[in-house]
């Protein structure tokens, strides 16, 4: 699942554009392509991934840093091993990956028929197109939370994470002329309820949501195509995502965003509502760098809950940056171990002036993150990751990548 929230702006007047090099086409937040299948070339010279000089990768990991894989399989995973690695491969090929395929597949089904008997007799609210069970209380709600909590968490030791390193850090805040100082210097947040509206986090690989499922349930922003999938597709309603078509038209969109302040403004101020989960930047990164943010979650002026995650490695980055979602997968369950680590900020409750400009608010938000999780700030996105990846798969058209529509 995705959780690319288009930035929605209510009062346009009040933000000054920002600019951004190269040129970005607006309509390329709605492409909906595989970031790592090989764009069509049109006639003319190509070149082979394989034959890409050292000079040429260089500059490009330079130029595309936060999507650039540094681990022993090298770009793409496709890496030469050592023989050591090689056997380890095969090793686990015959021994780990089919133990955790069964596992990971029957809790999946375990969980779906668990939704299934929750949700039976029951009609899904089906309210601003969209069709969830998010709002259903009782012990259905409670059967639903909490054993997705707990198969989620399994799910992640299955795949290796057998230990989750979480630290709650109580730090200095950001305040809105961009200068550290500490959260009790604010008068407006001994006003306002210390509950969250929404979890914001950096987005490193499709396991961060695994982890958020399994701290605390949160409702995601996914693709409509989400709710049609076999298992996961059910599962997805019991968790209140909330759905976008990313081909649609800039006022769906706004319609999209509506729902989701809605549901972050109710998330504040009910505590039984469920909570909203929002990965600003768009799209995944190495896990060393910060992408700008969407003001998607900031826009309902609601006090936010940041999280940080972070993946050490020895061998295999678990970072899902620019390798291909079939390769990821099976080097993860051929890693023995697998490492994750978490840091949990407080509540950041924002200024008159940060509810005020949305932008702001998320980019002091980003700022705090950076710093208190050793992040370096990137001013690229999705679009350059599309020209990174392009270039890796031998696409030497990479200026018509960031223009590109769909048909």
């Amino acid at each position: 699942m995705e959780s690319e929230l288009k930035t929605l702006n209510p009062n346009p007047a009040q933000i000054q554009p920002t600019q951004r090099s190269p040129p970005v086409d607006d309509n390329l937040t709605k492409d909906d392509r595989p970031l790592l299948k090989p764009e069509p070339v049109p006639p003319g010279p190509t070149q082979n991934p394989a034959t890409t000089t050292a000079p040429d990768i260089e500059e490009l990991e330079k130029k595309y840093a936060a999507y650039v894989r540094r681990d022993v399989y090298g770009v793409m995973g496709r890496g030469d091993l050592p023989w050591v690695e090689k056997l380890l491969l095969g090793l686990a090929l015959v021994t780990l990956v089919p133990l955790r395929l069964v596992s990971g597949l029957t809790v999946l089904v375990l969980y779906y028929f668990i939704c299934r008997i929750c949700t039976a007799f029951l009609a899904p609210n089906r309210e601003d197109e969209q069709e969830d069970y998010a709002h259903m209380g009782g012990w259905r709600r409670a059967v639903i939370v909490q054993t997705g909590r707990f198969c989620s968490r399994a799910l992640l030791f299955i795949f290796g994470f057998y230990w989750i390193s979480e630290t709650h850090r109580d730090i200095v805040d950001v305040s809105f002329n961009g200068k550290f100082g500490t959260q009790t210097e604010s008068k407006d947040q001994s006003q306002d309820s210390a509950r969250p509206g929404v979890i914001v986090s950096n987005h490193v690989s499709y396991l961060d949501i695994l982890y958020h499922m399994s701290s605390s349930f949160p409702s995601f922003v996914a693709k409509r195509s989400v709710a049609k999938l076999p298992l996961v597709g059910l599962i997805s309603k019991c968790l209140g995502c909330v759905y976008v078509q990313r081909e649609s038209k800039s006022s769906d969109f706004k319609g999209v965003s509506g729902i989701v302040n809605d549901r972050i403004k109710e998330a504040h101020q009910d505590k039984n509502a469920p909570m909203m989960m929002l990965f600003p930047e768009g799209t995944t990164t190495n896990g060393d760098f910060l992408l700008p943010f969407k003001t998607g979650a900031f826009l309902a002026k609601a006090p936010v809950l940041p999280v940080i995650l972070r993946y050490p490695y020895q061998r295999f980055s678990p970072a899902w940056d620019s390798i291909s979602g079939v390769r990821h997968v099976f080097f993860l369950l051929c890693q023995f171990v697998n490492y994750m680590e978490v840091t949990k900020l407080p509540v950041y409750h924002p200024s008159q002036q940060e509810k005020d400009d949305p932008r702001l608010y998320a980019e002091n938000v980003r700022r705090l993150m950076a710093h208190e999780g050793g992040l370096v700030l990137s001013d690229i996105g999705l679009a350059e990751k599309r020209v990174y990846h392009a270039a890796l798969n031998g696409n030497t058209s990479i200026p018509t990548v960031l223009h590109q529509k769909d048909d």
